[in-house]
């Protein structure tokens, strides 16, 4: 007598799940699917009930605690891409740093993990402990690995909307995604990889975006930025606002690598890469 019950209330479950297809919710919480459960005879003491029958059946993944996405199977779904789930699990959120990197073309490095830019003081989801074969440090979602990088909502700029298959997510500019892999180059793979970017990105880079962002950042950036384009053959009258923060001692050029190597006085910069290390 039991199993009557259950097998109408996942019939309307699909129904639901059918209903919010068509409204577009590819990514949904269990607040919204309570809004339509009405609509199509659920009644809300049955919702959870219905809601786990729907991830048995595959219907619907689990993003985290609450939020959920609409699975491929469902008729005229297609897959949500990586990008569109990251923008669901924190607010604000932006791709950033690596993946922004391999979006814009400026390495051919492709990303292990999805690194998204978002702010402190927010909702993030909790780190997830590894499990066998999968030991990046992040958020676990299905196979794919997502980093939380926070900053300060005040440095928290430079993002741009794009479509990403049929979502629109947004994403962190050329320019900012340069600079935050001058300051956590162990995000877009190492400091090497970094200026290689910056090398692929050449003359089409905007140098007074470019150079704006960095006196919004830190000191430290500036004088990265200052150094890079400067070796890039950037004419040193157009790098004036960058020389002219103000910085107590010297840098790394690598902020993961040694404090060692010879300095370079204009950019108070130690100069701690490969090749320039004196040992």
């Amino acid at each position: 007598m039991n199993d009557a019950p259950r097998l109408k209330r996942s019939d309307v479950g699909i129904e639901l799940v059918r209903l919010l297809a068509a409204e577009g919710d590819r990514v949904f919480s269990t607040v919204r699917a309570r809004q339509f459960a009405p609509r199509v005879g659920l009644q809300a003491a049955y919702l959870h009930e219905a809601l786990y029958h729907l991830r048995r059946g595959g219907w619907i993944v689990p993003l985290r605690r609450g939020l959920y996405a609409l699975s491929p199977t469902v008729p005229g779904m297609a897959p949500l891409h990586e990008f569109e789930i990251a923008m669901s699990l924190a607010d604000p959120a932006a791709i950033s740093h690596g993946s922004a990197l391999h979006h814009h073309g400026l390495t051919e490095q492709i990303p292990q993990t999805v690194h998204v830019l978002t702010t402190t003081g927010r909702t993030v989801p909790r780190r997830r402990p590894a499990r066998a074969g999968h030991q990046r440090e992040g958020v676990l979602v299905g196979d794919t690995t997502y980093r939380f990088v926070q900053v300060k909502p005040a440095r928290f700029f430079g993002v741009e909307k794009v479509w990403i298959g049929e979502g629109r997510v947004s994403i962190t500019e050329v320019e900012r995604t340069l600079l935050d892999g001058l300051s956590r180059p162990q995000y877009c793979g190492d400091f090497a990889e970094v200026l290689h970017a910056f090398a692929q990105r050449g003359e089409a880079l905007d140098l007074d975006r470019i150079i704006a962002y960095a006196v919004r950042l830190d000191a430290a950036t500036c004088k990265r930025l200052g150094w890079v384009l400067e070796h890039q053959g950037v004419d040193p009258s157009r790098l004036a606002r960058l020389q002219a923060v103000l910085t107590q001692g010297y840098r790394k050029l690598d902020p993961t690598g040694l404090r060692r190597g010879p300095c370079h006085a204009r950019w108070q910069i130690q100069e701690n890469l490969p090749g320039r290390v004196r040992r």
